[in-house]
């Protein structure tokens, strides 16, 4: 099974910003209880998506300059990066109808 690719400050632009696919960013922490609550509908994304939607993760505690960068606040955050520039965001675990709606919106 596809697995999220996971991204640091030093990765970010050659794999997100040049990136020729939408991207989803799962903002998140190891300590985050609701992040780990979403991980499984993320994973599942990048299965059914591959091919169409590169599927990232970022540890905010890792990755303090895209956290910076990207203002968050508050984890879990997913963004949705299209031609290198941020169309959307939700915050919170989502439902993965929500998340799909938003990926459907992006890929059209």
């Amino acid at each position: 099974m596809a697995e999220p690719l996971e991204i640091t400050d030093a990765t970010f632009d050659a794999e997100i910003k040049q990136s020729q696919l939408p991207v989803l960013i799962d903002f998140g922490a190891v300590w985050c209880g609701p992040c780990r609550a979403l991980a499984p509908t993320v994973d599942a994304l990048c299965g059914e998506y591959a091919g169409k939607l590169k599927v990232c993760k970022v540890d905010v505690d890792v990755a303090q300059g895209i956290s910076g960068e990207y203002g968050i606040r508050s984890v879990p955050t997913l963004i949705f990066i299209k031609n290198g520039v941020e169309v959307d965001r939700m915050v919170g675990a989502v439902p993965k109808k929500e998340i799909v709606k938003v990926i459907d919106k992006l890929l059209a």
